[in-house]
């Protein structure tokens, strides 16, 4: 059972200045892979123990295997072909990937993130989100050389990750989030990525999210905007909680939201992961109290933003701070009612 108000992080966690030189090093074939896992092994542990010493309700592995958004999944997706795998930062994109022929997807070839969920799960006993790339982003880096339509390479996109999503599930993932990072800047595709989230999420008896930001390379946003543009496309989408940005840009859209029609579970950003200015704890209770005026606590998740990847670990680890602080101050004034309980996050799949 979780509190009313559970904490969370969006998935990314600080990568500490060591792990970053580490990582390029692998890339300049300084260190092997497997001194790099050993390496990850290790970072990852140090996130979810941050994690867990801020108060954190339902922790993440911190995404610390990635080097971004990207290019660990392209990497494991058979039938994507990317030319030049060295880099001269780790951060940096792999450099035109490619698609020549349909991708196989009857079985696809599993992709290896059940085997890290299954490595999280070893090191806490707290909840665990685990956070992919949906398939509508990861379409946007890849030269389309094999389908005639661009929504063809979202949709076999998104069958590599249900087969995925049902691997996650069945090593005992019961929450899992698709991450849409580029939708912001195509609003005129949310119908497709509707569409192909729905593939992804198919016959996946698990609670699932869905995270659409404004972008967070180098702790800066790609796009602005407001968030009306998934509507109504939205809530055709089979997810029980949409996890949006809202401390930097303000709250503005929280009244919209509702009254275009969205009655399901709301992650809701207080943390704004663009600068390293440290909010109050008072601070992030009058943003939850902001958006109690609109959702229920029942309905809400309170997170970062975004990831946390951009910030001084001292940083991160403030902010989650403050936010789990903020958190308890406004869950000791709510109604004994509201007592422990799980967040409305279900919604029948399928429907």
């Amino acid at each position: 059972m979780l509190p009313v108000l559970p904490t969370t992080v969006v998935g990314s966690y600080s990568v500490p200045e060591w792990l970053e030189r580490l990582k390029t090093d692998y890339y300049r074939n300084r260190i092997s892979r497997s001194h790099l896992g050993e390496i990850h092994d290790m970072a990852i542990k140090a996130a979810l123990k941050d994690q867990e010493a801020a108060g954190i309700d339902i922790v993440s592995d911190g995404e610390l295997r990635r080097d971004n958004d990207i290019d660990y999944l392209l990497a494991r997706i058979t039938g994507v072909h990317i030319p030049v795998t060295v880099k001269s930062f780790y951060f940096d994109y792999y450099d035109s990937p490619m698609v020549a022929e349909p991708l196989p997807v009857d079985p696809p070839p599993p992709l290896g993130l059940a085997e890290d969920f299954r490595f999280t799960r070893v090191h806490t006993d707290r909840p665990i989100k685990f956070s992919f790339t949906g398939p509508f982003s990861l379409s946007r880096r890849i030269q389309n050389k094999a389908y005639s339509k661009p929504a063809d390479l979202v949709r076999a996109l998104a069958q590599v990750l249900n087969a995925e999503a049902r691997a996650l599930a069945d090593a005992g993932a019961d929450l899992l989030q698709i991450d849409e990072p580029f939708l912001a800047g195509y609003p005129e595709d949310v119908g497709v990525a509707v569409e192909a989230i729905n593939i992804v999420t198919r016959d996946v008896n698990v609670t699932w999210g869905l995270h659409v930001c404004y972008g967070n390379r180098y702790a800066r946003p790609s796009w602005e905007g407001h968030y009306d543009f998934l509507f109504p496309a939205v809530l055709d989408a089979n997810v029980n909680q949409l996890v949006l940005e809202f401390g930097r840009k303000g709250y503005e859209d929280l009244p919209i939201i509702q009254q275009l029609g969205w009655d399901r579970a709301l992650g809701l950003g207080v943390v704004d992961v663009k600068t390293e200015l440290i909010e109050s704890a008072e601070l992030i209770a009058a943003r939850i109290r902001k958006a109690l005026e609109t959702f229920p606590a029942e309905k809400l998740t309170i997170n970062p933003d975004c990831g946390l990847r951009h910030l001084p670990a001292d940083v991160a680890r403030a902010k989650l701070v403050a936010m789990v602080e903020g958190t308890l101050a406004v869950r000791r004034t709510l109604p004994e009612s509201s007592g422990l309980t799980r967040p409305e996050l279900t919604v029948e799949q399928g429907a």
